[in-house]
């Protein structure tokens, strides 16, 4: 994966907060990846935040508001004529239909099987779990990556572990490498 690269997040990254969190916070500076979803998505995640999570409409709509003001250009509009088209998963054929829409790269996502290769290679997209996706972003700027997760824990006032301790939860992969790597800034000086 190169850096600036289109990555639609499917609804189901997007709704555990701290990874949603973390995810959001590397896009904040649309150096790494360039953060796409839809109205469709976004309706899964508000609807999952309510019913499953507890947060009030005023929650769930200030959650988006905020969103939608951070990254006014993510949403993808005029995918819809696709979705009958697609072959992977139908619950997710307007993922994948968005992903081609806006010549995406990249999906990340916790369902996997729900893109087969077949249906990911007439549009050179690939998908991802959240792992691996943050790995890659590691590997393209691990000091970035590293300062991002840092100032993620000074904003709620916690320590980087608590951080990952949280992530582990939905990226258990990258927060494993993350500790091998004794938590160290690139160029091996400890935090």
């Amino acid at each position: 994966m190169r850096a600036g690269v289109k990555v639609v997040l499917d609804a189901c990254v997007l709704i555990p907060m701290p990874l949603a969190d973390t995810l959001l916070r590397l896009a904040g500076a649309r150096k790494l990846y360039l953060p796409k979803w839809t109205d469709q998505i976004m309706s899964e995640v508000n609807r999952s935040l309510a019913e499953n999570f507890g947060l009030t409409d005023e929650q769930v709509a200030y959650r988006e508001s905020e969103i939608r003001r951070h990254f006014p250009e993510a949403w993808v509009e005029g995918h819809e004529d696709l979705i009958p088209v697609m072959t992977n998963h139908p619950k997710d054929r307007h993922v994948l239909a968005a992903a081609a829409r806006c010549n995406a790269e990249v999906i990340v996502t916790h369902n996997l099987k729900d893109f087969p290769r077949t249906a990911l290679e007439p549009y050179s997209i690939a998908v991802m779990g959240p792992s691996t996706f943050l790995r890659n972003l590691y590997d393209l700027d691990p000091k970035f990556v590293v300062e991002t997760l840092e100032r993620q824990a000074t904003s709620i006032n916690q320590t980087v572990e608590y951080v990952l301790d949280r992530l582990s939860i939905n990226a258990p992969g990258f927060v494993s490498f993350f500790k091998t790597i004794g938590l160290q800034r690139p160029g091996g000086s400890e935090r």
